[in-house]
């Protein structure tokens, strides 16, 4: 069903937009803009991997068959990990694996993928490593576009605030109210636009750009395979950490009063950052880049 909903951002003048969550209906079924906009970032994230890792011998073929695997897999992942943190939400089977409702946790589809990626690498006899480092800058480019679908849905926004990227809009207001997350007052203010929110969307998907848009201008200083696997879990990490404090729509762990993204994100800064210190000073040799199946073929 269709969703009308009115932002602006009168902080940088930007005034009224209309947004309507449904692209365009085929008879009785809608297709959503959120999941255009995610299949849009997996189509790009796939396009770098090949791109990416055509230069260590790995075949497009083999690309796919991952895309296959760790794809699906890693939606099933996402929409677990959110379900078991809003167990309380679900009163049915049916409901929980109704995605097109609403739903997905990233760190849920990154456990996920990550976990059949490694699987399938041993199926194939491909460096994980190696191949890691060609599919992590393509994860984060895909995650940066789907922050987008966040913005159509008027979703994953943050606690009020007055710096000039506020987000304003009736629905936004409507629901903090809702949540007493704002007094009547605070309502009138986001409604004028002196008040609104922070746009928590963008900042993550400008967060993730940068980092993407770093990593491929140093990618050919690589040291060591897995090296990048560690540089951009430790820069989502450190980014999603202080973006998630802002958000009002945080998962809490089992009820608790610890926002469970920001406890991953420190263990994933905390872990990432340590090991590429002591392989810094360990100085690890380089692998050679190898596709061992391939290479095996070369040998016969």
């Amino acid at each position: 069903m269709a969703v009308l909903t009115k932002i602006s951002f009168p902080g940088i003048g930007i005034g009224e937009i209309n947004l309507n969550s449904t692209a365009f209906s085929i008879g009785n079924v809608s297709i959503a803009w959120y999941a255009l906009i995610i299949t849009f970032g997996m189509i790009l994230a796939v396009s770098y991997v090949i791109y990416r890792a055509k230069a260590i011998g790995i075949k497009v073929d083999d690309v796919i068959d991952f895309a296959i695997f760790v794809i699906p897999i890693g939606i099933l992942g996402a929409r677990l990990y959110y379900v078991l943190m809003k167990l309380e939400d679900f009163n049915s089977f049916g409901e929980i694996f109704n995605i097109r409702s609403g739903g997905l946790a990233i760190y849920g589809g990154i456990i996920a993928g990550t976990l059949t990626v490694i699987a399938v690498c041993y199926f194939k006899k491909i460096s994980f490593p190696a191949f890691g480092d060609c599919i992590v800058p393509g994860l984060i480019l895909a995650q940066s576009i789907g922050r987008w679908g966040n913005f159509v849905n008027v979703e994953a926004y943050g606690s009020p605030t007055r710096n000039p990227l506020r987000m304003c809009g009736t629905s936004i207001a409507n629901e903090l109210l809702g949540k007493n997350l704002i007094n009547s007052e605070q309502y009138s203010e986001i409604i004028a636009g002196t008040l609104g929110v922070h746009p928590t969307f963008f900042y993550e998907s400008m967060w993730n750009i940068l980092g993407f848009v770093l990593i491929n201008i140093f990618y050919r200083k690589k040291k060591y395979d897995g090296q990048f696997i560690l540089i951009i879990f430790a820069w989502y990490g450190l980014g999603r950490l202080w973006i998630e404090g802002l958000r009002t729509d945080s998962l809490y762990l089992f009820g608790s009063g610890i926002r469970v993204s920001q406890l991953l994100a420190v263990i994933l800064f905390v872990v990432c950052t340590g090991l590429l210190i002591y392989f810094a000073i360990k100085k690890p040799k380089k692998e050679m880049f190898y596709y061992i199946k391939q290479n095996k073929k070369k040998d016969k």
